[in-house]
Parts: C-alpha cells; structure tokens; sequence
C-alpha cells in the first residue's frame, strides 16, 4: 500500500477530531471540478509514501492525534486498503474514509469489520445527471445507491458531501438530492472554488448567501444540514 501525500495535522478533516491525512492516488471518476487532479492523474516521477512509513509516522503521534483519514482519490481501490487500516487501528487511532461510494462492497466489508469509525460519502449530483457530474460515460449509479443505502442503515457515523459548482447544480438538484438520502444524519455542502489543481479550469461557485439559500430549502427536507468552505 502506498499514498501519494500526507498532511500531518488538520483540525478539519475530521470532524471534532485532530487528525492527519493520507491521500490515494488514482480514482475511477473524472470530476471536472476535482481540486486534486495530481492524484488522479499522478506522475510515474512523483514520490510515494509507502505504508510502513506512514505507520512509523503514526507511532510518534499516539496519544498526541484522535484520527487517521484516508482520502484520495479513491481509497477503496487499494486492495492493500484493509489491511493497512487493521495496522492504524491496532495503534489506537480512529479512522475516518472519504469515499465516492462507488465500491459499496469494500465499503461494507471495512464497516462490518469494525476498521472504520466516521464515512464522509460524495455525492455527485442527481441520478439523472451523475454521469455529467463525474465526467464519465454512461455511468450506473447502482453502486452509489447500494452505498446510499448502507450508510443510511446508520450502521457506523457518516456524513454526505456534494461540492456544489454553478455549472453543474441547480437548487432544484440539491433538493432532489436531499430527497434522495431521506433520513440523512448529515447533509453537506461544500464550496467550489477554481484552482490550478481542479481538473477543468474555468468552472465557478456560488457565493455564501446563495449557499445558504439554498441550506434554507435543504432544511425543510432534511435535519441537519451544514455549509463548509466558507
């Protein structure tokens, strides 16, 4: 198992937690408005962070860090995934996994084995408009449902996330979305912001007070309800 980056603290990956966090590279989405296309499309040149450093890493800040989060990319790709958690969490750490849902089995497996404490779960946009969103051809969205469905069971805290950009959500979409997660423990929208490291230059956000119009409109459907990236 390797990782293609670290950040060794953060104050708000996980939440009410100090944590680090450890990015994947590769994804099997092509989000336009990713901010980390150099994990998606990662240099044969670029230096990896293989496991066993990072778990020496880890051993330095027991006692000193709550959490671990895995993000990416896609970290359910990694078939090394699972037992590389089972070592961060023989060392005392929570873990927390950033997910686009797209591997609902893997999810499973991890949650049932008791290697995951927190789930932040993407979701991209409507059904109707999921292949668009991820920049992916005639996509199924069986595996997003299939994941949907498990987290709902509120078998293990989540959280669901759509980064909301101008070009691709209405508020009409995000209610269909909010719809779509009946019951949710917690709905979050995050804004975009262009960067040189999004995929497709050029896109655009919606500033605070349109953000939290339409957290206005998400409330009638769905209890709790948060803005990040502001």
């Amino acid at each position: 198992m390797f990782f293609a980056g670290i950040l060794k603290l953060t104050l708000l990956d996980y939440p009410d937690k100090t944590a680090c966090t450890l990015f994947t590279a590769g994804c099997d989405f092509n989000c336009p408005f990713c901010q980390n296309s150099s994990l998606i499309y990662p240099a044969e040149s670029e230096k990896t962070i293989d496991a066993t450093e990072v778990l020496d890493f880890l051993k330095t800040r027991q006692g000193l860090l709550d959490g671990v989060c895995i993000s990416g990319g896609e970290p359910l790709m990694h078939e090394g995934l699972a037992d590389f958690v089972r070592e961060v969490k023989s060392l005392g750490f929570l873990v927390k996994l950033d997910t686009n849902g797209s591997y609902p089995k893997v999810l499973k497996m991890l949650v049932e084995s008791g290697a995951i404490d927190y789930i932040a779960m993407d979701i991209k946009n409507t059904p109707q408009k999921y292949a668009q969103t991820i920049g992916v051809t005639e996509y199924s969205i069986s595996p997003i449902e299939e994941s949907i469905a498990f987290l709902l069971s509120d078998t293990v805290p989540y959280e669901f996330r759509t980064t909301v950009v101008r070009e691709f959500h209405t508020c009409d979409d995000l209610l269909t979305i909010a719809q779509w997660i009946p019951g949710a423990r917690k709905y979050v929208l995050q804004g975009f912001v262009d960067s040189d490291g999004v995929i497709q230059r050029g896109l655009s956000g919606y500033n605070k007070q349109e953000m939290e119009q339409f957290l206005g409109e998400l409330k009638q459907t769905l209890h709790i309800v948060e803005l990040r990236g502001y």
